[in-house]
């Protein structure tokens, strides 16, 4: 079995930072056409500049808000226009709010819920009529190991992360026939400026030190007391990307360093 993505066509969304342009560089890495898209278009296109620059592959950036419909298609188009098609939508775009459920501002409730859930809807709508004209593409969600666990606080990116559980099993399905794969990354704790940012947010919270909240909260489940890095989740994003038949769909697989072992 073959495993390429050479000259495939790819978006990833969040991808100016963090675990999307690890996910995006390792495509570039391996030949693919590679689109930034994130909130800020000089972000992404300074990313995308320097991962081209790199090469084999090449990158763009796109100016995408992927709660924005209007946006998403926008900037699924120019993709379109500027590689052909689309072959892999990363739905990675992501944000953290912590509050108790009774303290949890509903603004930021649906805010958070908008990113994660509208934004991995709007932009696999959009992109499955391309990946159809292809012949079949690859659709990946960025779960969490919240996609199975819950912990206190995440009321929002807890019920969230579930979501995109349900959403790649309906597209698995409804995919299967037209090639389209549809399956989500469950990452654990990944020392990314969202997590960092949560680290002195759980430790007042809680009422317990920030080594407390990486030790026992964050890294408390893990085999070894590690973090997950960003080229773990961007080596699956390319086994996922790149296998090359529906015996792969429907499935999430955990990046956590033995949390959570279903």
């Amino acid at each position: 079995m073959t495993m390429n993505l050479k000259d495939k066509s790819c978006i990833v969304t969040g991808a100016a930072s963090g675990i999307g342009r690890a996910i995006a560089e390792r495509y570039v890495r391996a030949g693919a056409s590679v689109a930034i898209a994130d909130l800020r278009q000089d972000a992404a296109d300074a990313v995308a500049a320097e991962l081209t620059a790199k090469g084999p592959g090449r990158a763009i950036g796109v100016a995408m808000d992927v709660t924005d419909e209007d946006q998403v298609n926008a900037g699924v188009a120019r993709v379109v226009a500027a590689f052909g098609g689309v072959d892999v939508l990363v739905s990675n775009a992501g944000i953290q709010i912590v509050h108790p459920v009774e303290e949890f501002p509903f603004a930021d409730w649906k805010k958070l819920l908008a990113i994660h859930l509208d934004g991995a809807f709007l932009t696999s709508k959009t992109c499955i009529p391309h990946m159809k004209a292809r012949g079949g593409g690859s659709i990946i969600f960025m779960g969490s190991v919240h996609s199975r666990e819950a912990s206190p606080l995440k009321s929002a990116y807890v019920t969230a992360k579930h979501g995109l559980l349900g959403l790649a099993r309906v597209i698995a399905k409804e995919g299967g026939a037209y090639g389209i794969r549809a399956n989500v990354i469950c990452p654990g704790f990944v020392r990314t400026p969202l997590v960092e940012k949560q680290i002195p947010e759980q430790a007042a919270e809680l009422g317990i030190s920030e080594q407390e909240v990486i030790e026992r909260i964050m890294l408390g489940e893990t085999v070894d007391k590690e973090f997950t890095t960003v080229e773990d989740v961007a080596e699956v994003a390319f086994v996922f990307a790149a296998f090359p038949t529906n015996a792969l769909t429907g499935q999430a697989l955990n990046v956590s360093h033995g949390w959570n072992m279903a």
